[in-house]
């Protein structure tokens, strides 16, 4: 028996693979197991080759796995495909219609099963995916009938037959691998797992959720993937707690209508990925100005440009930081696991009203939408912080001809803050410079006055665990440096390493900007060398890291740009091959 697998299904676009990933990962999930999805999928609506992979363990796990031990095959270009991932052993569950092949010599079994006419003969062939599910429980030693709960969930709608007729589907698949094809391979048996409830969900749910928790009332939005998921949880969600979520006719108009109702005293927000962080560009540069608070997600995808709208990549990065025209105090945070992107979120909307300035969520696609086993949540620990936002009570008297002080020159560059209506609260908002009331001012001394202030927010920005540490060892060989996603493969490699006999140290950095430099600082002094694992390809966190804190001659960037995520294997293996170039030690 197995305490961990890997199970990909595979076929065109448009044929049900996302839907038979989920039954089988969602049941898999209510017995216990642990659970790591990803997704590859075209850039169309339909047609193109589409998989998805789900790890499954008794153990926690935070990444997709190197090789793979079951592969599901609607077509050939799948087998093709997917092929150099089976490890030695592997099997291949193929619909028999399309005359499966695989490689001669290969050490792995093929078995051809009659998804489509098993399918047909139950009523339809769309039932197919089932057929192989239940092909699957027999790989695995599943009695069918543990898919009966997610079965009925997700067809009951339809009606009793058509439930009826998908739990046959499932075993008759089971019944053919086992009595036609006589399948036996105890060593794919899962181990039981420890049955408890736990939420399975992906990092864009994640965000709707935080954002929900946070008192987000109000979403404005286009979509575009991969972060299309926040807005589509939301619309569901938000009408039942008195909010609302509108569809824009483009970013500009989506970032300016969340600024406008936070100046109202919503919390609102708003979620692109890279084309559309562009276009909001200048409405983040008024949210910095007009000091008004503003929560954006990006969730990082291949780029320039459409670029690889589907895949994976971290090359926003510097654009969240320096893509505005001017200065402005802004905060970029990263989460680097779901349940991070939960309170992280909640957090954003928390430092957005305190320091009155845009904050920006950082994802990448594997993290968006990747979908993992989470354990619960704490709601009870949530705290709503809304900074200096005063009660009518606290509005001083109209002073300086009847004007409220709005950007008033304070220690900490925070001005009070009021909502439209407040008596004694009237001002002018503008984009322009401004003097303490709004009025438009490009006097030197005002200029220089209110820059100060506004930058002076930065000097003081609490955020709770800015670097995540795994920091054992007071002399590494290696301290690995790594944001979002990769997080799970650096620590996989890490084990590996250690197993080797290598001390590794590692830094996932949840603090962007302000960059936390005198978390990283000390963790790299210690190190004999340094390599970061970034999703692009110029090294952008490396270069991050080297203007904040330097120590150029000790960092070594570990690059991937492909459009795929990293696997443990790789991070490790290049790690080993950096020392036999001689890079480290």
């Amino acid at each position: 028996m197995v305490n961990q697998l890997s199970w990909k299904v595979g076929g065109q676009q448009g044929e049900g693979i996302e839907s038979t990933g989920e039954v089988f990962a969602i049941t898999l999930n209510r017995l216990g197991y642990y659970l790591y999805g990803y997704r590859h999928f075209s850039s169309r609506i339909k047609g193109g080759h589409t998989n998805n992979k789900i790890r499954v363990s008794t153990k926690k796990v935070r990444t997709i796995s190197d090789d793979l031990d079951i592969l599901v095959a609607f077509d050939q270009e799948t087998i093709d495909f997917n092929f150099h991932e089976l490890r030695d052993g592997g099997v291949i569950l193929a619909d028999a219609k399309f005359g499966p092949k695989i490689p001669e010599g290969s050490n792995v079994s093929l078995y051809s099963v009659p998804f489509t006419e098993i399918a047909s003969e139950l009523g339809t062939s769309l039932m197919k995916n089932m057929v192989a599910i239940g092909a699957t429980s027999a790989i695995l030693n599943l009695d069918p009938s543990l898919f009966q709960e997610v079965v009925q969930d997700t067809y009951g709608r339809k009606g009793d037959q058509v439930v009826l007729n998908n739990m046959e589907a499932i075993r008759k698949g089971a019944q053919y691998l086992k009595e036609e094809l006589g399948f036996d391979r105890s060593d794919l048996y899962l181990e039981k797992a420890d049955g408890q409830k736990r939420m399975f969900m992906i990092g864009n749910d994640a965000i709707a959720l935080g954002a929900i928790a946070a008192g987000a009332r109000f979403m404005a939005a286009y979509p575009i993937t991969p972060a299309s998921e926040i807005m589509e949880y939301l619309i569901k969600k938000l009408p039942d707690l008195g909010g609302a979520v509108i569809q824009t006719e483009d970013e500009i108009a989506a970032a300016t209508m969340a600024i406008g109702a936070n100046y109202a005293g919503a919390r609102a927000f708003t979620s692109s990925a890279g084309p559309g962080l562009s276009l909001m560009m200048e409405s983040i540069g008024l949210s910095g100005m007009t000091e008004t608070p503003l929560v954006i997600v990006d969730t990082q995808r291949g780029g320039p440009s459409t670029g690889l709208p589907t895949k994976q990549e971290q090359s926003d990065l510097m654009a969240m930081i320096y893509g505005t025209h001017g200065e402005i105090p802004k905060i970029v945070i990263a989460p680097s696991t779901v349940e991070e992107a939960f309170y992280d979120t909640v957090e954003a909307f928390n430092l957005a009203e305190e320091y009155q300035c845009p904050v920006i969520v950082l994802s990448d696609l594997q993290l968006s939408l990747g979908k993992q086993t989470v354990e619960p949540l704490s709601y009870e620990s949530i705290q709503i912080r809304r900074g200096k936002l005063l009660n009518e009570e606290l509005v001083p008297e109209a002073g300086n001809q009847g004007y409220f002080k709005r950007y008033e020159i304070t220690e900490d560059g925070i001005s009070p803050r009021v909502i439209p209506g407040m008596k004694n609260g009237i001002h002018h908002v503008t984009g322009v410079e401004h003097d303490e009331t709004g009025k438009p001012s490009e006097a030197a001394a005002n200029r220089k006055a209110q820059m100060e202030k506004r930058l002076r927010k930065l000097e003081q920005i609490e955020f709770n665990n800015k670097v995540h540490k795994n920091d054992k060892h007071e002399e590494p060989d290696i301290l690995f440096i790594g944001y979002i996603s990769t997080r799970g493969a650096i620590e996989e490699a890490m084990e590996r390493l250690e197993e080797d006999g290598v001390k590794v140290n590692h830094a996932h950095i949840r603090l962007i900007h302000p960059f936390p430099k005198e978390e990283i600082r000390p963790l790299i002094e210690k190190a004999k060398q340094v390599i970061v694992v970034e999703h692009n390809a110029t090294g952008q966190l490396a270069n991050l890291i080297k203007m904040n804190v330097g120590f150029a001659d000790k960092i070594q960037s570990l690059l991937k740009y492909d459009g795929n995520p990293f696997l443990p294997n790789e991070i490790y293996t290049q790690s080993k091959e950096f020392t036999k170039q001689g890079v480290l030690f």
